[in-house]
């Protein structure tokens, strides 16, 4: 962890919240799942959690310890990546970003052709979308992800995307953090 992040404080501060303004400031960090927030904030905060990356160690925690529903839940909170919803602009502000940052708005008809039938033959076989995070990938790197992760099993495949979707919350609560800076 380099010295920018640690010295990185979030606010409103996270130990000097109620669990409701809690939720209401940090509940989106997980796509439409609160839960992981209010599982952290009974989990206890302290000072030590004003900081990006140990609020997303405790936050991530609460994913990792859930039961297997309440992952897959949480992953099939997440729009497909270059989907329909991202076609009509029904994206959370912070998929929408981070989607774009990918050049994924950006695609050809081909490559958004691929991407609809990766995602189509990934939601079949594991019955959630594919999650990845996007930040530093282009859309060449994630079809090639893609592809690749279609070949595991349901067991890897449930663990290497809440991996993916704990890297995103920590993104978000980074670019949070930097945003206040």
């Amino acid at each position: 962890m380099s010295s920018h992040h640690a010295a990185l404080c979030l606010h409103p501060r996270p130990s000097e919240l109620s669990l409701n303004a809690f939720i209401d400031h940090y509940g989106d960090i997980y796509e439409h799942s609160p839960w992981v927030a209010q599982a952290a904030w009974e989990a206890g905060l302290t000072s030590a959690h004003d900081a990006p990356d140990t609020l997303a160690d405790l936050m991530g925690l609460q994913l990792q310890q859930a039961r297997s529903g309440q992952q897959i839940s949480v992953i099939q909170a997440h729009p497909d990546l270059a989907g329909k919803a991202a076609l009509a602009g029904e994206l959370t502000q912070d998929s929408t970003s981070e989607q774009a940052g990918a050049g994924l708005d950006q695609c050809s008809p081909e490559e958004f052709a691929r991407f609809e039938a990766l995602n189509a033959s990934y939601k079949e076989k594991f019955g959630f979308p594919f999650v990845i995070a996007v930040k530093g990938l282009d859309r060449h790197a994630i079809l090639q992800a893609f592809a690749e992760r279609l070949d595991n099993d349901a067991a890897t495949e449930r663990r290497t995307a809440i991996e993916q979707i704990i890297r995103i919350a920590r993104l978000r609560l980074r670019a949070r953090a930097e945003q206040k800076a």
